[in-house]
């Protein structure tokens, strides 16, 4: 599409890329008309011409002149009928009377004169950004990694700026290759801009190309491409996060300009293994803990003061230790707290790292006053990151705080929408609040999203448990089991159990079923312990809890929220656990 040449726009500064007029808004550079931030249907050729007579604003331009620059001098087509019937095109979209103009007025047998008052317009301002899946452009699937690595990376420089709202990875991450219209993307994460690009990498040298568009309008603001050495690519990711705040018109704090400074250099050796070792960390299996524990130490080897892979070797012993991996807590978090403080003694302003030390210090050592600290430091240094409030969530039920628990789960799930985990702590945060409705709601929207994942229709069996609808919550807890691999015949079994002596029935029979597999993990303990708990049977939910807390497992925190542990509050020993662990009276 060709638009009028900068030569002619003598009555609008050529800076101008959007302009407004009574109640309409049009992209010169586009041709796109808008009423009341909806786009009208205008065809590509009078938009050319309302185009050149607005940025001729108050002056006439002659019907050689539209001739000349809309159609060429060497022309054959019906010149004067088309040019008559896309003015007709253009006064329809504007509802403009010919007789009466307010925007087009004609000059017999001379030409037009679009004479409305014109002031130059900008898109409104974006306080919200996703970034989409950079597209690998090599033939090669192995360097998936890599274009998955710098999608984070640009996600992590851009979610340092406080007044720019992120989406997280976990949101962004299923809209890879999906090829949906950005307007709907826009919408569905509820964001005003999309940035999406290609990584192209060849030897040592990596491509980067990518585009800001406003996804409300369709608008494309800004592209550009940059080509670096492998050496020289986190100079690169500082420069694009930089050129992009510029682009959205943010204002940057003194911190924030400092934090979107290139960070130092690390080996090109050590920052592959290092996106490699993300790669893995985040798919949270532990095969996949393995391998990213292997990366990040390769890391390390290659650059010993490369502070992001010592965060991330401490992220991949404390998910090993706490629910995703098989170490046990004693010997995982330890090396997670090493490798923390090795990581933050190196980078003070890692707000990630922050957020790892803090649920060391709030799930292992039990320090509470020392893990608030560390959350809001955390979430000061990084506050885009979706993690940081769902862990300061959870941190503020266990010690009392449920209402602000809420909000922080709530905001959360404005940077991070598509989470499942962050929906279901929301739910849980209503469910432990006695919120019923609320959280059968937040379950419901979540299972919506994936009706496969096992703790959601536990959580809803727990609800409707506690609303006494016990058929409900049964039919959940098997489709629970269900979901998380149980076989054929426990499913049988326990279906028989409930149908023979009701919910009681069924939770003897779970009991039966665990203790059968049970192999000394103390995430297992925590779910016999549960399950006796609700049975009624104290004495023994107070031993296996009893082997929990001396595991030193994450789990300890969660037993005051849960409301089959209540029948425990008054018991001694119970109450010297959780003592000794911190939670309140």
């Amino acid at each position: 599409m060709r638009f009028p040449s900068l030569a002619v726009m003598n009555s609008v500064p050529l800076s101008s890329k959007v302009v407004r007029f009574g109640p309409f808004e049009f992209e010169i550079r586009n041709g796109i008309l808008r009423r009341g931030g909806k786009p009208l249907q205008l065809p590509p050729q009078p938009a050319r011409i309302l185009a050149l007579l607005v940025t001729r604003c108050g002056d006439v331009v002659t019907r050689e002149e539209l001739q000349h620059e809309i159609w060429g001098d060497d022309t054959f087509v019906d010149f004067e009928h088309n040019l008559n019937f896309s003015v007709r095109q253009i006064r329809a979209v504007l509802r403009d009377n010919p007789k009466k103009p307010r925007f087009i007025e004609t000059l017999p047998r001379r030409g037009y004169r679009f004479i409305s008052n014109v002031s130059e317009s900008s898109i409104q301002t974006i306080q919200s950004l996703a970034v989409l899946p950079l597209e690998n452009l090599s033939n090669d699937p192995e360097q998936e990694y890599f274009a998955d690595g710098m999608t984070d990376e640009l996600i992590t420089e851009l979610a340092k700026i406080i007044n720019l709202r992120v989406i997280s990875r976990t949101s962004v991450q299923c809209y890879k290759k999906a090829r949906k219209p950005l307007p709907q993307i826009a919408r569905k994460l509820n964001v005003d801009a999309v940035v999406e690009g290609t990584v192209l990498r060849s030897g040592d040298r990596v491509r980067i190309t990518a585009q800001l568009v406003d996804a409300r309008h369709e608008a494309h603001l800004w592209a550009e491409g940059y080509e670096r050495n492998i050496d020289d690519v986190l100079d690169l990711q500082a420069e694009l996060a930089q050129a992009i705040a510029l682009q959205i018109h943010v204002k940057l704090s003194s911190d924030e300009q400092f934090r979107l400074l290139p960070p130092r250099q690390v080996s090109p050796a050590a920052y592959e293994c290092y996106l490699r070792g993300r790669y893995f960390w985040n798919r949270r299996t532990e095969e996949t803990l393995v391998r990213a524990h292997d990366c990040f130490t390769q890391a390390i080897g290659h650059d010993p003061r490369y502070a992001l892979a010592h965060a991330g070797l401490a992220d991949t012993y404390f998910y090993r230790g706490y629910v995703f991996g098989r170490l046990e807590p004693r010997a995982a978090m330890p090396h997670a707290k090493a490798t923390v403080s090795r990581a933050l003694e190196l980078d003070p302003s890692l707000g990630e790292a922050h957020i790892s030390l803090a649920l060391l210090q709030f799930l292992f050592d039990w320090d509470w006053k020392a893990a608030r600290s560390s959350f809001e430091r955390g979430l000061r240094l990084s506050p885009n990151y979706a993690t940081g409030y769902h862990a300061y969530s959870a941190f503020l039920a266990c010690t009392g705080h449920l209402e602000q628990s809420i909000h922080e789960a709530q905001r959360a799930l404005t940077i991070d929408p598509l989470s499942i985990p962050i929906h279901n702590i929301l739910g849980e945060m209503y469910m432990f609040n006695r919120d019923w409705d609320r959280a059968i709601a937040q379950f419901h929207k979540a299972i919506e999203m994936d009706p496969n994942v096992w703790i959601l229709h536990e959580n809803l069996g727990i609800v409707y448990e506690q609303l006494g609808d016990l058929q409900t919550s049964a039919d959940h807890y098997l489709i629970s089991r269900s979901c998380a691999g149980a076989s054929n015949e426990s499913l049988a079994q326990l279906r028989q159990a409930y149908a023979e002596f009701g919910l009681p029935g069924f939770l003897q029979k779970q009991v039966e079923i665990d203790l059968s597999h049970w192999d000394g993990w103390h995430v297992g303990a925590f779910r016999i312990a549960s399950l006796y708990a609700r049975l009624g049977q104290a004495e023994a939910a107070i031993e296996w809890i009893r082997r929990i807390f001396e595991a030193r497992s994450g789990c300890m925190v969660w037993t005051k929220l849960y409301p089959w542990f209540t029948s425990l509050q008054d018991h001694p020993v119970f109450r010297e656990m959780t003592r000794r662990v911190g939670l309140p009276e």
